[in-house]
Parts: structure tokens; sequence; C-alpha cells
């Protein structure tokens, strides 16, 4: 079971809005998906009552994330999206203790990078793999980039963060497919909008293919030195 937690500390970077279309995203795919709420205003609930008969399986985080898990784990779900609350209290901090992958949205701007660092540093502290997407973003003209797009990207690799080489920009297809009870990608696969998650979901799922082969190598690795000893 893969856990992809979208995580940051400032409020309106897309948290919500992204783990929706990602988890939408996958399912379209043939993801068995289950998507857990763990922000008390619970717009992820809503976002997902909107897609009545097709929406996924959801638990929020009333009880605790570690339930939460523990009952996917015995569903042996595929992927499980959790969306955070602005904070980095306890809950979140539980979240990204539990995540394969750590996903965190900011928009270009100082305020939101300051934010990312604080996320960052919280993931790092718990050895959790993440990635920063720059949400929101103005739309490209051709290849390139708006200033505040590129002067963002540099700003993070500069503190050697890691950044999706794309962009989900500011595209009122997110919202008003959402609204409509869908994700970009199962409302209009040729779209812009669906286009952009359709990147993203591919660098997130290599990134967790790349985790796991990781972890089965190292434990690998562990079971041949203790082999050995004995």
């Amino acid at each position: 079971m893969n856990v992809i937690t979208v995580a940051s500390r400032k409020g309106g970077a897309g948290k919500t809005t992204l783990t929706a279309h990602l988890a939408g995203h996958a399912h379209a795919l043939g993801r068995r998906c289950l998507v857990i709420d763990a922000d008390p205003q619970g717009s992820l609930s809503l976002c997902n009552a909107l897609r009545e008969e097709q929406a996924l399986p959801l638990l929020t985080a009333e009880r605790g994330i570690e339930r939460a898990l523990a009952l996917a784990a015995v569903e042996n779900y595929d992927y499980v999206f959790i969306d955070t609350a602005p904070t980095l209290w306890v809950m979140v901090q539980t979240a990204i203790r539990a995540a394969t992958l750590v996903v965190v949205p900011a928009r270009p701007g100082f305020l939101d990078l300051a934010a990312v660092r604080e996320t960052v540093k919280t993931a790092s502290d718990f050895n959790k793999p993440y990635a920063v997407v720059l949400n929101a973003c103005p739309v490209k003209r051709g290849d390139k980039e708006a200033p505040t797009v590129a002067q963002s990207r540099a700003y993070l690799e500069h503190y050697g963060i890691p950044v999706w080489s794309g962009q989900v920009s500011q595209r009122a297809g997110f919202v008003l497919s959402l609204a409509g009870g869908a994700s970009s990608g199962e409302e209009g696969a040729q779209s812009p909008a669906a286009e952009e998650i359709g990147r993203l979901w591919t660098a997130i799922e290599r990134s967790v293919e790349a985790i796991n082969s990781a972890h089965n190598n190292a434990h690998a690795d562990a079971g041949a030195t203790a082999g050995r000893a004995a």
C-alpha cells in the first residue's frame, strides 16, 4: 500500500484540489484508491460527495490517522491519498510519518516558499521522500515559464529542495471539474488540465516505484548480512 500525503504549512496552497485530482486520476487508471480527509474543514469530503455514485472510498481522521491507515491496509488499497490541514500539528506530522511520498504544493511566491521549508524540514526529520509541486502557476506561453515560476524553482533548487520539473497551472478547469463531480482527467482526457495532472501522476508513480525498489533492496541486503552473521 502506497501512501501519498499532500502537505503544506501554508493555507491556500491547493492541497485539497491536488489531492482530489490525483486520486480521481489514479482511480480512472484502475488503481484501487482510498482518500483520507485529515483537514477539519472537510473540503476533500465535499469534493468526494459531489462524485455521487463515482465517489471514492473515504475515511476521515477523526479517530486518528493510524486507525484509518490500518483499515486501508486491511482492504489492500493500491494508493491512499491524505489531504492535510495547513498546520504542522500532531495529526499532520503523523500523516507525513506514514507517507511513502510527501507531495508539497506551493504557489509561486515568497510566502508559499517560506512555508515549504517548514514542511520539508518535517519530512526530512522523519526521513521521508518528498517533492515540491509548483501549483496554481501562470499558464506557460509555449515552453517558457512565467518569471515568478522560474524564480521560485531557482529558490528551491538553491536550498537543495526537490521540485517537480513540471507545473500545475491556474486553470478554471481544475475547479469546474471537481464541482461537476470528476477529476480533470475523467472529465476531459485531452484538456490542458488533464495533461498536467497526468504528467504529475506519472512522476509520482515512478517515484513511488523507485522508493519501494530501494526499500526492497535495503531489506534484501540486511537479510543477506544477517544470514552471513548467523
